[in-house]
């Protein structure tokens, strides 16, 4: 199983970056993905998911911005960030939600850092 985040980097707020995560090593149109995020100096924190069916759930801190979506012919998921803050700033991951919780997840990728700045 492997999972490769890509589309972070620096912006302004209130401007705009799609992330990608690249899925392969198991039937990903069956598997819901998560995507989650870890700011400086805090812990994981859950951002989205979207499960087999297409519907997709999201934190409150980031409903309304942030758009997951998932193309299962290229076995991608992206997590469209608008409207982005400073406190959006985090290494996001995505993982396959094998768990209960985060920190119960097996399948990780390394991560892509989001740095929102002026």
């Amino acid at each position: 199983v492997q999972l490769v985040e890509s589309g972070g980097g620096l912006v302004q707020p209130g401007g705009s970056l799609r992330l990608s995560c690249v899925a392969s090593g198991f039937t990903f149109s069956d598997s819901a993905i998560t995507w989650a995020r870890q700011a400086p100096g805090k812990g994981l924190e859950w951002v989205s998911g979207i499960y087999r069916d297409g519907s997709a759930d999201y934190a409150d801190s980031i409903k309304g911005r942030f758009t997951i979506s998932r193309d299962n012919a290229k076995n991608t998921v992206y997590l469209q960030m608008n409207s982005l803050k400073p406190e959006d700033t985090a290494v996001y991951y995505c993982a396959i939600p094998d768990g209960l919780d985060l920190d119960e997840y097996t399948y990780w990728g390394q991560g892509t850092q989001v740095t929102v700045s002026s």
